[in-house]
């Protein structure tokens, strides 16, 4: 890949945020022992500097494609960025201590584009988890009874289902509409018909007769 050296060097002095930083050893690539260098990454980019200050780096790695290992054949705290594929490089660095170590390698793990696309998408997920425990289905209002029609013969009819016959002294039967014979119904209500008509009549006739004064 081709990067624009004046825009790395620029970049890599700037004051843009720092992911980490630090001294590390370095195992170069044709001596291979390892010489202390400071490295700087911000974002994806991993610089190093013969000393911390310098105004340019003296090389770069871009952590796209690698993965972070540890390197146990090397000296003490050691790990390695391993480049996979035919005629790749390899990069191995050592901290001095296991702390520093650890902190180092999770750094670079996490630098890369590949892991922020993980980390997206599995903060998307939770989102869209948490979203759906949080909404509410509305309730819906009840619903109205359907609407009936008026019928003035159903008052009449339940007038007559409520009735009740006395057949015997003390004890009443519901007899139905279709079976109620003229004699049951006479008993029912002609005799207080009849009593209140001549009730009326006796009412009526004293009313009409004169008062003979002896």
């Amino acid at each position: 890949m081709k990067c624009n050296e004046k825009n790395m060097i620029a970049f890599a002095t700037s004051s843009t945020p720092i992911d980490r930083e630090g001294w590390l050893n370095k195992r170069g690539e044709v001596n291979r022992a390892y010489q202390k260098r400071w490295f700087v990454l911000k974002g994806n980019i991993l610089f190093y500097f013969d000393r911390r200050g310098d105004k340019e780096p003296v090389g770069m790695i871009i952590l796209e494609g690698c993965t972070i290992e540890l390197a146990e054949e090397d000296e003490q705290f050691a790990f390695k960025i391993v480049f996979h594929g035919a005629g790749n490089r390899s990069y191995h660095l050592a901290a001095d201590s296991q702390e520093s170590m650890e902190q180092w390698m999770k750094a670079l793990a996490c630098a890369g584009y590949d892991y922020m696309k993980l980390m997206v998408a599995e903060l998307q997920r939770q989102l869209d988890a948490v979203e759906e425990e949080t909404v509410t289905v509305p309730e819906e209002p009840p619903k109205a009874p359907p609407r009936q029609r008026h019928n003035p013969f159903n008052r009449l009819e339940s007038h007559h289902r409520s009735q009740s016959v006395r057949s015997a002294p003390g004890r009443t039967e519901n007899i139905p509409r279709s079976k109620v014979s003229f004699r049951e119904l006479h008993n029912t209500y002609g005799r207080k018909i009849l009593a209140d008509l001549n009730q009326w009549r006796h009412a009526k006739r004293a009313a009409e007769t004169p008062l003979i004064l002896l």
